[in-house]
């Protein structure tokens, strides 16, 4: 299981996405820079134990209207070959060192452990403890063979789409909207989901889709 270490990060991850996000085609841009606080996510354990996984869920009220938004990263501790175009940033950690943050969608280990995830053979775990399920991630599979996600990847006005080689496409929600009857179940007709809850600025709970996996004739 992944330690989380209660210690010290320069610059934060938020002062990162600051820089980032608007750098993204599905950002919803503000009035000025991104105003953001933390809404919420969960992590995945790397099975090597090297790559930190976490999926953050960031709220950005610079507009008319809050924006959340789901930013999958992981955290490296050294540069990862041929994913200069996925690099978030780096930042100085007060027990590990440099660390370098990656677009989690263009990083191999996250890919395969959210294919897992969705398929059900990985646990989601909490943001911020160890140790510790986190209970409030759904998710499921309805396909016939293994899912192998690659970082085969595009982003666009949507979202971000992750293909498989059998064909299905998971479709990222990277603004995230609250299911209207509070629940995380997709459209009929696709194939898994992956779901979940954040806290609203007001301070009260939604849930919504994180991501929806398309079979191959819808995607």
């Amino acid at each position: 299981m992944a330690v989380i270490h209660n210690t010290t990060l320069q610059p934060s991850k938020l002062e990162l996405l600051t820089s980032w996000l608007p750098s993204r085609p599905w950002y919803r841009a503000g009035a000025g820079a991104p105003d953001l606080a933390k809404a919420g996510g969960f992590r995945l354990d790397d099975p090597q134990g090297e790559v930190g996984m976490e999926f953050m869920v960031v709220t950005d009220t610079s507009g008319t209207a809050p924006t959340t938004y789901f930013v999958p990263l992981t955290y490296r501790g050294a540069p990862l070959d041929g994913a200069e175009h996925a690099l978030v940033g780096t930042m100085e950690h007060g027990e590990l060192g440099r660390r370098w943050a990656y677009d989690g969608c263009h990083d191999p280990v996250l890919v395969a452990q959210l294919s897992a995830l969705i398929e059900g053979r990985a646990q989601a775990q909490a943001q911020n403890t160890s140790d510790t399920p986190d209970l409030d991630v759904t998710r499921s599979y309805r396909g016939d063979a293994p899912l192998r996600l690659t970082t085969d990847t595009t982003d666009d006005q949507e979202g971000t789409a992750l293909t498989a080689p059998q064909g299905t496409t998971l479709r990222l929600h990277r603004v995230l909207l609250p299911a209207a009857d509070d629940a995380t179940r997709p459209a009929p007709g696709t194939a898994g989901h992956l779901g979940g809850a954040w806290q609203l600025p007001d301070g009260t709970h939604a849930q919504g889709l994180f991501a929806v996996l398309h079979p191959a004739a819808d995607a």
